[in-house]
């Protein structure tokens, strides 16, 4: 091997060195970085005539397995729809009480009812104390007023879910057109051969945060293009140009476009409990659905949100469309029942709040209607956000056993609190099935019980909703963590071996170099001789 061979292959072996150092030290910056994967120099023998001339670099090879990756973004999409709806619930979870808890000490509606139901009761013994005609009332008070902070609770969080909603087809936007403009990148350097390592990297950063907001699949073409569908396949364009469309119709990255929560609604819109989301018809809904752009006019046109399924756009759709709504309905529902059930007795100590006006003046109440589709006064939507305790009766509790007597009391405790058929079927069964302005909604428990019952069922429910919530969100949880942990060993970045090949290298660096200087001697002496 000549001088000139030998100061090659050194020279080729530090420029080797130089680019794995560059690998290395792009590993160690980036080993915190949610997403990012692990990057592998690629080095090779050159030979040329069965003789080697120095080293010849690769392209950077991205640590990826497909399979673990996509059951990582799976996960993630479901542990951030437990996390959001578990979090949401919470608020529910602090006003509802627990059935339980010990009896009298939680503030439940069966709680609060039961007080109701041992105010009558001791009236009946002192039927002309005031102060026991006071208790019946106050106790009434206090259920009507628990009754109002669970449905204020349930509009406020379904407003916020709305307003998530907003915020995250925002996000979710930028995050598919950073990865359209990222895959168009990659797409132009493999053409011509060119190393893709850390584009494939910030593609995988952005695909991960995706996969939080939004149940996703990803697809990679051999010419290196990213294609992006909800989990049943429906396709969602990062670039306009995968719809056949020019690219130029849209700056992006954006975060307007291809996906839009405001079709047929307003963004931000107030929610009321008379407002549903119509599936598949987002012209004629009071609330927006989501809408993706379609390769003919390029705007948000086609309804999708019945394809949008799990992480956090999920579960906000479904807490603001199923959730909360049907907890607002079993609500209705039972103030409906309550003031049927005191009505038929003969005290209807409860009433749909338009027998004052709102100075306080009394006014004939309206009946109140048992539609179970249409707004109180002429149906039960909203009813528990107005029911309240007579007027009549607050301003004059003596009402409540006139001249002593307690034929009416009697009346209530044995029928309103009554358990048998009679008390609890027909016209006084609770509306189960048909309920909300949409009529889909359904109770999921039986109309014919007793009225502390039919409140505990109440209860029971929403806390089942609630508990499964929180118990699916810690094993879930597991589940990321164990699958996490399988992904690390593949793509995490590990430090020590980062460390335990910079050693390596600079032994090799130190190596070349004293080839170098040794070549370098030589030719100096070599010169020196020829002058």
């Amino acid at each position: 091997m000549d001088l000139g061979s030998a100061l090659s292959i050194a020279s080729s072996g530090l420029n080797g060195i130089e680019y794995q150092y560059s690998v290395v030290a792009q590993n160690v910056a980036n080993s915190s970085t949610t997403g990012y994967a692990a990057e592998s120099a690629s080095v090779t023998s050159a030979v040329a005539g069965n003789q080697g001339t120095g080293v010849r670099i690769g392209k950077t090879v991205v640590n990826v397995s497909p399979f673990l990756q996509s059951s990582l973004y799976t996960q993630n999409a479901k542990v951030s729809a437990l996390t959001s709806s578990s979090n949401s619930l919470a608020a529910v979870a602090s006003v509802q009480g627990s059935t339980s808890a010990t009896s009298g000490q939680t503030q439940t509606l069966s709680d609060e009812l039961g007080n109701v139901q041992s105010a009558l009761t001791s009236l009946t013994s002192t039927p002309l104390d005031s102060s026991a005609q006071t208790a019946v009332i106050t106790a009434a008070t206090s259920l009507t007023d628990t009754i109002h902070t669970l449905a204020s609770t349930y509009t406020q969080q379904r407003q916020t879910a709305e307003n998530t909603i907003i915020s995250t087809v925002s996000t979710i936007n930028q995050n598919l057109t950073q990865i359209g403009q990222l895959s168009k990148q990659i797409m132009g350097l493999q053409a011509v051969g060119a190393d893709t390592s850390s584009l494939e990297n910030s593609r995988l950063e952005v695909m991960s945060d995706l996969s939080s907001e939004l149940g996703v699949k990803f697809t990679a073409t051999s010419k290196g293009d990213m294609i992006v569908t909800t989990e049943d396949g429906t396709q969602l364009p990062t670039r306009p140009d995968q719809i056949g469309l020019n690219n130029n119709t849209q700056t992006l990255p954006s975060n307007t476009w291809p996906l839009s929560a405001t079709n047929g609604g307003t963004a931000n819109t107030t929610i009321t409990d008379s407002m549903y989301y119509k599936p598949g018809d987002p012209a004629n809904s009071a609330i927006a659905g989501i809408t993706v752009a379609d390769g003919t006019t390029n705007i948000s046109t086609t309804d999708i949100t019945s394809h949008l399924t799990s992480g956090t756009l999920g579960a906000n759709i479904t807490l603001r469309d199923t959730t909360y709504p049907t907890m607002q309905a079993q609500l209705d529902s039972f103030s409906a029942t309550l003031i049927n059930r005191f009505n038929n007795a003969g005290m209807p100590l409860f009433t749909n709040g338009t027998d004052v006006d709102s100075s306080g003046t009394p006014q004939t109440p309206t009946p109140q209607s048992y539609d179970p589709t249409q707004t109180t006064p002429n149906g039960i939507v909203s009813l528990s956000s107005a029911i309240s305790v007579s007027n009549s009766y607050a301003t004059a509790p003596s009402q409540l056993a006139p001249n002593g007597s307690i034929s009416a009391i009697t009346q209530v405790l044995s029928t309103t609190f009554g358990t048998s058929s009679a008390d609890v079927d027909g016209t006084l069964s609770a509306p189960t099935t048909g309920l909300g302005p949409s009529g889909t909604l359904q109770t999921g428990y039986s109309g014919t019980q007793g009225l502390v019952a039919l409140a505990t069922s109440l209860t029971s429910a929403q806390g089942a909703v609630i508990g499964t919530a929180g118990t699916n969100l810690t094993y879930a949880t597991a589940v990321q963590t164990t699958i996490n942990a399988k992904v690390t060993n593949v793509s995490g970045v590990n430090v020590n071996n980062e460390m335990a090949k910079i050693v390596a290298l600079q032994n090799a660096y130190t190596a070349n170099a004293k080839i170098i200087s040794s070549v370098q001697t030589m030719f100096s002496a070599l010169l020196n001789a020829i002058n």
